[in-house]
């Protein structure tokens, strides 16, 4: 592993900071620790359609979760004025007020991953059998996309600016969107997708 210390200045996204720093990289890791605060908390609550966005002074008490090139999955909680705390997925908006710094540990490419051993390692299909179809400002889209990283499956990602979004396909048949995916998966029937 590979520390790295990331310095946000005031009006920062701080995950579209974290996700420029995994482009750059071009690596997967998780957030080690921060220290800082935001003047502007957007986040998203179990069983909320959209995202919760609170301003102030909020003292940022945890942030935790992974990073790569394919995105991230993020957990904030923070704390107001009166100290209450406040937590759930860490969404596009999150803005620095003051200050942020972060340690980042960025893992070491393993000898399964390098490309060297991809010619000679058979690891599945292709082609994933998952397509999704999303789209900016959608609050489902990434939900959807963190249900599927989260679980393992292997996906691909179109980008639409019209119609409906998320549109789910596995084996080249449309499902619906996320409520259709978390049905699916309540109901057991995203285990075979799953990447070992």
């Amino acid at each position: 592993m590979r520390a790295l210390p990331l310095h946000l200045e005031a009006g920062a996204d701080i995950r579209r900071s974290l996700e420029a720093l995994a482009q750059q990289h071009q690596a997967d890791g998780f957030v080690l620790s921060v220290v800082g605060n935001l003047r502007r908390a957007c986040f998203a609550c179990p069983g909320r359609s959209e995202p919760t966005v609170l301003e102030g002074e909020l003292e940022i008490i945890t942030l935790q979760g992974t990073l790569g090139p394919g995105g991230v999955h993020l957990h904030l909680s923070f704390s107001d004025a009166d100290c209450q705390v406040w937590g759930g997925h860490l969404e596009h908006g999150s803005q620095i007020l003051r200050g942020a710094d972060l340690l980042v540990g960025f893992l070491a490419p393993s000898a399964a991953t390098s490309p060297a051993s991809s010619a000679t390692q058979s690891v599945g299909p292709s082609e994933p059998r998952v397509q999704i179809t999303v789209a900016e400002g959608c609050p489902w889209s990434p939900r959807a996309l963190r249900m599927l990283r989260s679980l393992g499956i292997p996906h691909h990602t179109l980008v639409s600016t019209d119609g409906p979004v998320p549109l789910i396909s596995i084996d080249g048949t449309a499902i619906g969107g996320y409520d259709a995916l978390a049905e699916l998966h309540g109901r057991g029937g995203l285990e075979a997708l799953r990447q070992p």
